[in-house]
């Protein structure tokens, strides 16, 4: 994680005072922010209107994948990334497969102030073989928009010429996006951890396909739109222009400049003594069990009759790699596999990377799963030709 720095605030910085109107109350969880839309969805599901029965769950799992937390040397880092490349294949096959045969794929979403070629390369060893994919995460605070948008298009340049991630659309690589500490445009009330107002039409012009950030549970810079997929429009004069936007429709067009893809997000009831907050993370202490399943299956988004279960994690943190690699990553999965038995659904186990393409081929009517399979060769093709170049 980056250090506090000094820096340009972005452009047309939200003044301090305009700051501290947006929340005047603050309720549990922040519950203020998020909570009347969240209560509006769950009428609409209790009474099921206009709600068509479960055809498909796509899952996906996006890991906050920080080697060099709380800034080890580099041998401690390699050394959280080589667990991972010995123990993932070997999950990764023992899990029940999905609708179709896949094995689950984990999405790596790894920061660009961490990088190292001997850190990156383990993962892309398990993206070629079709068991994981990796995606950009970055930590800010204040260094100005050149800055963020030379240190993301180096990223992105050197993930696909260095290590074939990544895939090109439009001549630039197209990449999806983890923002650090949830400060996704510039949304922390304080102003810190980010700086810029306008990151939304930022990203957008640097080729990001997608947000994945949310939800940040009861931190401040959670979005007033929660389980829902939609688009969001970029406002450079105020912060947390992800605040809501337009939902993606079956036969539905593009309305805004950045994708936002979020997790589950509601009341826990079960499982403990009081009731929690649903995220959908799963680290030490935090697990999947059959009740957490069928909530990830109530809360998640949907689009027509397929909901889109992401979930997320801090993998390289030491005990929740211990964690997730010691039975949590698979009892998930495979209770995700008996959930949809239960329920006479298909389950498809997706990166982000596909989740995107499975979504965007509903928005057109077209077949998602098809999209994803598309996509999964593509991915293959990239590693088969960095392998014999």
């Amino acid at each position: 994680m980056s250090s506090a720095r000094e820096g340009s605030s972005g452009a047309e910085p939200l003044r301090r005072s305009d700051r501290n109107t947006r929340a005047n109350v603050q309720l549990i969880h922040n519950s203020q922010i998020w909570g009347p839309n969240y209560l509006k969805q769950r009428l609409r599901q209790i009474s099921r209107l206009g709600m068509p029965p479960l055809k498909c769950m796509w899952v996906a799992i996006a890991d906050h994948f920080e080697p060099r937390w709380r800034r080890p040397d580099l041998s401690t880092a390699k050394s959280r990334v080589a667990l991972w490349r010995s123990a993932w294949p070997a999950i990764a096959a023992r899990c029940k497969p999905d609708s179709i045969g896949n094995s689950p794929r984990y999405t790596f979403f790894f920061p660009e102030e961490e990088y190292d070629p001997t850190l990156m390369e383990p993962l892309a060893e398990m993206v070629r073989e079709g068991i994981a994919d990796v995606e950009v995460h970055l930590h800010h605070d204040g260094e100005g928009r050149q800055n963020f948008i030379d240190r993301i298009s180096s990223s992105c340049r050197v993930l696909h010429d260095e290590h074939g991630l990544l895939r090109m659309r439009d001549g630039k690589p197209a990449f999806g996006f983890i923002h650090g500490n949830w400060a996704l445009d510039n949304s922390r009330p304080d102003g810190r951890w980010c700086g810029l107002n306008d990151e939304i039409r930022v990203l957008r012009d640097l080729g990001c396909y997608a947000d994945f950030t949310m939800p940040s549970g009861d931190s401040p810079t959670q979005a007033r739109l929660v389980n829902t997929i939609y688009y969001c429009n970029g406002d450079p004069h105020r912060p947390k222009s992800y605040d809501n936007g337009m939902p993606v429709t079956p036969g539905g067009v593009v309305d805004g400049d950045l994708l936002i893809i979020p997790g589950p997000l509601g009341m826990r009831w079960r499982d403990r003594l009081l009731p929690r907050l649903e995220t959908g993370e799963l680290r030490y202490g935090n697990v999947a069990t059959p009740y957490r399943v069928r909530r990830w299956v109530e809360l998640a988004p949907r689009i027509g009759a397929d909901i889109f279960i992401k979930l997320f994690t801090h993998g390289a943190q030491d005990r929740n790699s211990a964690a997730l690699l010691g039975g949590v990553l698979e009892t998930a999965f495979n209770l995700l596999v008996e959930e949809a038995g239960r329920r006479g659904c298909s389950i498809h186990f997706v990166s982000a990377w596909q989740m995107y393409l499975a979504i965007d081929a509903l928005r057109q009517r077209r077949d998602p799963v098809a999209a994803t399979q598309a996509g999964q060769l593509e991915v293959v093709g990239v590693g088969i030709k960095r392998k014999l170049c």
